[in-house]
């Protein structure tokens, strides 16, 4: 595959510190962030804490680069932003889909990007994790494929923009499925190759062992999912064959047999949601 060169330099825009979501370049910072006044997220006492990209990194920021597994790269910041999570650039014989970047990018991932070959389809789980596709998907002349019932939550509108429902093929081997649940238009990346390999952002949350999932309507202000919600994850994912999966950060991940660990982990946290555990009456 022919690398995609990058078609400039990176631009400035604002960016939301609480929640990673970015905004249109503008004189002043933008006095709101719809995500974080969103009861999934959550604005600061002090209130919203907006910064533009150049900022950010004068104070040190950096995009780091790490393998995740074969053809798999994952990108993070350094310190965290937002929500904390990673990416990742998923390599194909027919370009790359950057998956849940960051709201940060510099120069330097740039370039380490366009050396992996660039980015065609930019893409990602739920709007907490849009970060920079707007930016990355300008400098790489790349699509951003977003579930339709979502578009209105990304914060600098762009005619890069295709929407989809229900399931997508980006590129040949990956699917992009929309569970719902955390957001209407919550979603997973499926990777076909080897014995499959799932990408769920927080839709699917593997817990602190890397032996079981949980599922969340908003982690930090502790609200559960509802069971139909829940149901309608599983099933989503239920026709796929995966044997990993890689959540929405570093660690931890899920290596093998990940597929039962799905099913056990819905039908445990379900009945927890009943009360339905007599030991602990």
């Amino acid at each position: 595959m022919t690398p995609h060169a990058a078609r400039g330099p990176v631009a400035d825009f604002w960016v939301c510190r609480t929640c990673g979501a970015d905004f249109d370049p503008s004189p002043t910072a933008p006095t709101s962030c719809p995500l974080c006044e969103d009861e999934r997220q959550w604005v600061p006492p002090t209130g919203h804490r907006l910064a533009t990209r150049s900022e950010l990194a004068a104070e040190g920021m950096r995009v780091v680069l790490r393998p995740v597994q074969d053809s798999v790269t994952g990108l993070g910041t350094e310190p965290g932003l937002g929500v904390g999570h990673r990416g990742v650039l998923v390599r194909t014989a027919k370009g790359n889909l950057l998956w849940d970047p960051p709201g940060f990018l510099d120069e330097a991932a740039v370039a380490e990007v366009e050396r992996l070959g660039g980015v065609s389809v930019v893409a990602s789980s739920h709007p907490h994790m849009y970060g920079a596709a707007v930016e990355w998907a300008d400098l790489f002349d790349a699509s951003i494929d977003l579930p339709e019932v979502d578009v209105p939550w990304l914060q600098r509108p762009s005619d890069r923009v295709r929407t989809w429902s229900g399931e997508h093929r980006p590129l040949p081997g990956l699917t992009v499925v929309q569970t719902g649940g955390h957001f209407p238009g919550s979603a997973v990346l499926h990777l076909a190759a080897g014995r499959g390999t799932l990408f769920t952002g927080d839709t699917i949350m593997v817990t602190p062992g890397g032996d079981r999932i949980t599922f969340m309507f908003s982690a930090p202000n502790r609200l559960p999912m509802p069971e139909r919600l829940v149901r309608r994850v599983v099933a989503a994912v239920e026709s796929l064959e995966f044997d990993t999966i890689h959540g929405g950060w570093w660690e931890p991940g899920i290596g093998t047999g990940a597929k039962e660990v799905v099913r056990r982990g819905a039908e445990r946290y379900i009945a927890y949601l009943r009360g339905d555990l007599p030991e602990y009456d």
